[in-house]
């Protein structure tokens, strides 16, 4: 069955990852960012002898539930990160019980995210980056690409992808960015915790440190520096993107201008409360 580490983009889900495979996946808690162990799922292979078709959104749509039961054929535990809504389209789900084991849900405030997502996608302006995040109808992923992770995913507006999530009756686990940049040792102990519970995974606190440590943002961007990083995009003149670009100094207050908070603010503004970001 599926752990998700579901988030809607630019919301930290790489720093979780990263964290998990050093806490888990690594015998000495260190980190190449291009061996991260916790893949994207959609993907075009998870369609493979499947869909006819990976750039038809509707054959994606149709059969996200049997390329995740023939994934789950082993009966074992395992985690896939998604930028995905959990959807439902007519008698269509994105995931469903009999899949998905639980749910960790990186959240992040839209105005933040806004300005990330703005370098991210090489959008000219905020408002199309709004128009991006409160459209209903949003898909990532490129049809003209190669690439093997860049399969059509239906991410639709900030706010319905957190509503969506958060409707999952499995085990669910609410994670703060800015808690984890503020507080990163509660933070992360209360996903390694949360892991340690349900699926008696054995690490220590020291492990957790050096696992935190070891996946600080400075890190992460000095090895994308180095190494370069296999998940970074282009840019529209085909420019290399930093995907490691402010991290923590993403800070709305020094950075948006009046109007696209406030615009920001009343587009999601029930969700903003919820989450304590109003």
């Amino acid at each position: 069955m599926i752990i998700w580490l579901a988030s809607y983009p630019k919301s930290g889900s790489t720093w979780v990852r990263s964290f998990l495979t050093c806490l888990i996946f690594s015998q000495d808690n260190d980190l190449n960012i291009n061996d991260i162990k916790i893949r994207a799922f959609p993907t075009k292979k998870d369609y493979e002898n499947i869909n006819e078709n990976s750039e038809n959104i509707n054959q994606i749509i149709q059969n996200s539930l049997h390329a995740q039961s023939r994934i789950n054929l082993d009966n074992k535990i395992k985690f896939f990160k998604t930028h995905s809504a959990n959807w439902k389209s007519n008698d269509d789900l994105f995931t469903d019980e009999v899949n998905t084991d639980s749910v960790i849900y990186i959240v992040r405030d839209p105005r933040n995210i806004i300005t990330s997502i703005k370098n991210h996608f090489d959008f000219d302006s905020y408002e199309k980056s709004l128009n991006f995040m409160k459209n209903e109808q949003t898909i990532i992923g490129n049809k003209k690409s190669k690439s093997e992770i860049d399969l059509l995913t239906i991410i639709s507006s900030w706010s319905n992808h957190y509503k969506s999530w958060k409707k999952i009756k499995k085990d669910y686990l609410l994670i703060k960015y800015e808690n984890l940049v503020d507080n990163s040792f509660d933070e992360f102990s209360k996903i390694s915790n949360f892991l340690k519970k349900k699926h008696d995974y054995q690490y220590s606190e020291t492990e957790v440190v050096k696992s935190i440590e070891n996946t600080s943002f400075d890190k992460l961007k000095l090895q994308e520096k180095e190494k370069g990083f296999i998940e970074a995009v282009t840019d529209s003149k085909g420019n290399l993107k930093k995907f490691f670009n402010l991290g923590p100094e993403n800070d709305w207050k020094n950075i948006l201008d009046k109007k696209t908070t406030r615009l920001v603010e009343e587009n999601f503004e029930k969700e903003m409360i919820e989450l304590g970001y109003l």
